[in-house]
């Protein structure tokens, strides 16, 4: 008779990760998503391949070459610099009498760019450039992504779509497909409201950490995650089963600034005093001053001066147009997330007493702010939504080419 076999013992370590049928569960997650997001990412490459042909023709016209303009130039150097030979170890720039002069200290620019582009260099052939510049496309298609899963949960697939695709026609949005950091500092902040606007807050204080580590701004996302989780705590009645674990909320809430924090600390050790990292950006004349440089300029350009530079008009009216749809984001009752964020990123921005040139481009990861036109245009006829976006990408194309090629400052 016969007998049968005894079924084998397993003899090694269970396989690392989810089960096989966890993984194919998320992968289908992940295919869904990404076949829902599949429109807004087309018009969001789209509108910026545009942007890119209509700059790269005004280059060859003037004798340059495209790459250099996109990988190499102003900000993109000082983070190429930091990834090659890492910070500055003095504050520098300091008179005989011990006051501090002007001296553009690279200390002034948060890490976590410059660390993934040196990751990046060690595991794929090319320079750093070129290591920044795909990090940099690549975190413009996330972020994309992201923008549009914030659009799309709030509003549905149409909203989320047309959201995307103006965050690609905004003025200046040339810059994210340059080895800036706005493209990455968006992706993480997208990716961190929505986070928050589901409930993952684990995930939004991680992401919003990470954020803190990629620009001085990442304060306002920290700000929001940080005061919506304390928020939610304390409505939280005693032994809810359908909210967020008080341990969850509270890490949440702790985590969020620990990057911005971190890093302003870190810099403070090294210079050997506690306004080590507000000393570095008194030195690059950027004080926050409540705003009142931020109106003289407004003033200046747009009341007094005969014939301003194009550039400058279009960073006054990208300024006064965001406080104006901040003003309409409030009365949408926006979630209490993004009017956190988007509230204290304007504060930032027009409070600040440095440098005007930048301002509209420190606005750009402020897309909560896009989200009354989004709403606008798809409730519009259908050939005015066509019109309107398409001369939003055609304008973003020639202000993009115009910024890198005739203005003779940094973007």
């Amino acid at each position: 008779m016969p007998t049968t076999a005894p079924p084998p013992t397993a003899t090694g370590p269970a396989p690392a990760g989810p089960p096989p049928s966890r993984r194919c569960e998320l992968a289908g997650i992940l295919a869904a998503a990404l076949r829902r997001a599949a429109p807004a990412l087309l018009g969001y490459a789209a509108v910026r391949a545009l942007g890119t042909l209509v700059l790269m023709k005004w280059a060859h016209i003037r004798h340059h070459g495209l790459w250099p303009l996109l990988a190499t130039q102003w900000d993109s150097d000082w983070y190429l610099g930091i990834a090659g030979h890492g910070y500055e170890h003095t504050l520098g720039g300091q008179g005989p009498d011990g006051s501090e002069g002007y001296h553009e200290n690279n200390l002034a620019f948060f890490p976590l760019y410059p660390v993934l582009i040196k990751a990046v260099a060690v595991v794929m052939p090319g320079s750093r450039a070129t290591a920044g510049l795909l990090i940099a496309v690549g975190c413009s298609l996330l972020a994309a992504w992201g923008v549009f899963a914030v659009g799309d949960r709030l509003h549905g697939r149409r909203v989320g779509t047309v959201l995307a695709v103006l965050w690609g026609a905004a003025p200046v949005a040339v810059i994210e497909w340059m080895g800036y950091t706005e493209s990455l500092f968006t992706a993480l902040v997208a990716w961190s409201l929505y986070a928050v606007l589901t409930g993952r807050w684990l995930a939004a204080g991680g992401l919003a950490l990470l954020a803190g580590l990629t620009r001085p701004t990442g304060l306002a996302l920290a700000a929001a995650v940080s005061l919506c989780a304390l928020l939610a705590l304390r409505r939280r009645p005693g032994g809810a089963a359908s909210r967020p674990p008080a341990p969850r909320l509270l890490a949440a809430a702790l985590l969020a600034p620990l990057g911005w924090l971190g890093y302003v600390g870190w810099v403070g050790r090294r210079l050997g005093r506690a306004d080590g990292y507000f000393a570095v950006q008194r030195m690059w004349h950027n004080e926050w001053d409540g705003g009142a440089e931020t109106l003289r300029s407004l003033r200046s350009i747009l009341g007094q001066q005969a014939r301003p530079q194009l550039f400058y008009v279009v960073v006054s009216l990208v300024l006064i147009g965001s406080g104006a749809l901040y003003v309409l984001c409030v009365a949408d009752r926006q979630p209490l997330p993004l009017l956190v964020f988007s509230g204290v990123l304007l504060a930032i921005v027009l409070g600040s007493g440095g440098v005007y040139f930048p301002r509209a481009r420190f606005l750009l990861p402020g897309f909560p702010l896009l989200l009354p036109l989004a709403r606008g245009i798809v409730r519009a006829r259908r050939r005015t939504a066509v019109l309107a976006l398409g001369g939003a990408a055609l304008a973003s194309a020639y202000v993009g080419a115009y910024m890198t090629l005739v203005y003779t400052g940094a973007p």
